[in-house]
């Protein structure tokens, strides 16, 4: 009835994101369901993968480890499953914020300084290059998940210990400190700015899924020119590591109003706190129009 066919909703799944998963994923089920689309929920945690034979089509609503990392991508593409978000490379490249910054450096664009961490790294000395404030973390992780802020000289081993324990690649990353920022991409568009306000000292865990006080502002208060300039460059960092569909690309702007990429997201949330269809909601796209159009998009490698 709707062109579709049977569409699987992917959420929940196994990563330290499932619960945020499990709040996208509903959200997503729902606004299909409410548009006569025949979807159906699937936790691949409760399911095995071969019971999605069958389906048409896939809205992949999981994040992190084993959802937006390539895997469950490369699962789909071996059962000729057309999927949501980006392929098997751009997902894997995406989940990886050191050769995100490989890659983006190798073409241009402009990133933070930062340093890869080792149990033997000489942790002085990266305090000394990078300068303070300092911000760590796994390399393979999502929501802000593991992640430190080292203010004080000294302390970051401790931080680096942390970050080990969810991942064996660390980043340290010098910390650009004049506003968080973030483009959601949706085909071929950029969709407007929004300028991230934490009440908390930066934008962690807490501010982005269980505070009501972090400020989201859209317009963002950048100069015309300046906010076209970057989500100009915010779609050829997208396009860089593959990416197609939808996602976001986040980035910090410095106290001179320089602005510095900083990782992509290849399978965006879908809360009531998420930032692509806040910016859709702006672009004059309610919630519902978004998740069809998404839908829409999907494909195979």
């Amino acid at each position: 009835m709707s062109g579709f066919g049977k569409v699987a909703v992917l959420f929940g799944g196994t990563s330290a994101e499932r619960e945020v998963s499990l709040n996208s994923g509903s959200r997503v089920l729902a606004a299909l369901q409410g548009q006569g689309i025949d979807a159906h929920s699937f936790d691949p945690a409760e399911q095995p993968l071969d019971a999605l034979k069958g389906y048409d089509r896939a809205f992949v609503a999981l994040h992190g480890r084993h959802g937006e990392d390539g895997t469950i991508q490369g699962a789909l593409e071996l059962m000729h499953i057309p999927y949501t978000g980006s392929g098997v490379m751009a997902s894997a490249l995406g989940m990886d914020k050191f050769r995100t910054k490989l890659l983006w450096r190798a073409a241009g664009l402009p990133i933070p300084d930062y340093a890869l961490l080792t149990a033997d790294s000489d942790f002085d000395e990266v305090e000394e290059e990078l300068g303070l404030p300092i911000f760590v973390k796994p390399a393979h992780e999502g929501s802000s998940i593991g992640i430190s802020k080292v203010k004080e000289r000294g302390t970051l081993r401790a931080a680096y210990a942390e970050a080990a324990k969810y991942d064996s690649l660390v980043i340290a990353e010098r910390g650009v400190m004049g506003g968080e920022y973030t483009v959601g991409i949706l085909g071929d568009q950029a969709l407007p700015i929004i300028k991230i306000e934490p009440a908390s000292e930066w934008y962690d865990y807490e501010a982005k899924y269980n505070r009501d006080d972090t400020r989201y502002l859209c317009p963002c208060g950048l100069p015309e020119a300046k906010e076209l300039e970057i989500r100009k460059g915010a779609l050829e960092a997208f396009r860089i590591l593959g990416g197609r569909g939808w996602g976001r690309v986040d980035f910090l702007m410095d106290e001179d109003g320089n602005h510095y990429f900083l990782e992509v997201n290849t399978a965006p949330g879908m809360t009531d706190h998420s930032l692509v269809p806040m910016a859709a909601r702006v672009n004059g796209m309610e919630y519902p129009a978004l998740v069809r159009r998404v839908l829409e998009m999907a494909a195979n490698d």
